[in-house]
């Protein structure tokens, strides 16, 4: 993935209430900074994390600040 703030991997797959449906994926920015890209029903209550995120993980992702991730497919 590309974007104008470097380049993003995704670290984990967020986990729907019903406790399989992935409903979005967390980003980790070259830059060290966190953003969520949501499945095609935007931002959903995630029950969990998969992988598990690590303590330290946790820390580092202040999950209120999250972002989403534009499509870019502006008009």
């Amino acid at each position: 993935m590309n974007d104008d703030k470097g380049e993003g991997v995704a670290i984990a797959n967020l986990i729907g209430t019903d406790g399989c449906s992935i409903v979005g994926w967390v980003y980790r920015w070259t830059t060290g900074a966190h953003a969520v890209m949501w499945d095609v029903h935007g931002p959903q209550p995630v029950l969990a994390t998969r992988p598990e995120l690590t303590a330290e993980q946790k820390q580092e992702i202040v999950f209120d600040a999250l972002t989403r991730i534009e499509s870019g497919d502006s008009d």
